[in-house]
């Protein structure tokens, strides 16, 4: 629970740093350009990719601050979540996520995969154990394993590591915005100061969209 108190606490200090505006995100410094820009999946809405593990513990510690910025998200942009797999290891959450999603599951189910690897040390990777525990959800055991076990699952989640290597992501979480800039909090120097990052770069993104330029 000590971690999980942390991670209360880091969302409460960012709802405060947010009140003040930062200083200007500098390229190769706090985000990248990547080389070769990437087509998005939001149409004429911003794009937030973030690349996450279940697993990762930097993943959980950020979950309650992300919240609490996604609540003050502009309307013209839209956040797509996509578990990375750099492992065999990592598959299994990434096809745990996409079954969620197909089965309207993530608002109510998310943060507790997060819970049950990191404070509750249920080992979901585990299809007799992931079954249990799905079950206990109050989740259709059956259906929930037809999808998962599905051949549309496992390529969604396959896609997660071509994306990752597409975009030249290696580690997580990291942030894509709008199919041109990278961000993370190691960039960034802490998580307060990464989400000041993303909403310049949707600003950005924003402007460059319109062909205006962006307000210094």
């Amino acid at each position: 629970m000590f971690t999980r108190a942390l991670s209360f606490f880091a969302a409460a200090v960012f709802s405060l740093s947010v009140l003040a505006a930062g200083p200007e995100a500098f390229e190769g410094h706090d985000y990248t350009r990547l080389k070769n820009a990437q087509p998005v999946a939001t149409g004429k809405k911003v794009e937030v990719l973030e690349f996450f593990w279940y697993r990762c513990p930097h993943c959980f510690q950020l979950e309650p601050g992300l919240n609490t910025w996604l609540k003050k998200l502009p309307k013209d942009a839209q956040v797509r979540r996509m578990p990375a797999v750099f492992r065999d290891d990592w598959m299994p959450g990434a096809k745990l996520y996409y079954t969620l999603e197909q089965m309207g599951l993530l608002d109510s189910l998310h943060h507790k995969v997060f819970d049950a690897y990191h404070l509750e040390n249920i080992s979901l990777n585990d299809p007799a154990v992931l079954g249990g525990w799905i079950a206990k959800q109050g989740v259709d055991r059956k259906k929930f394993e037809g999808i998962y076990n599905s051949f549309s699952i496992q390529s969604k989640a396959t896609q997660g590591a071509r994306m990752a290597t597409t975009y030249g992501i290696t580690g997580v979480p990291a942030f894509i915005i709008d199919g041109k800039y990278a961000t993370s909090v190691s960039a960034a120097g802490s998580e307060a100061r990464l989400f000041e990052v993303l909403d310049q770069l949707i600003v950005k993104a924003r402007a460059e969209r319109s062909g205006k330029k962006v307000a210094k």
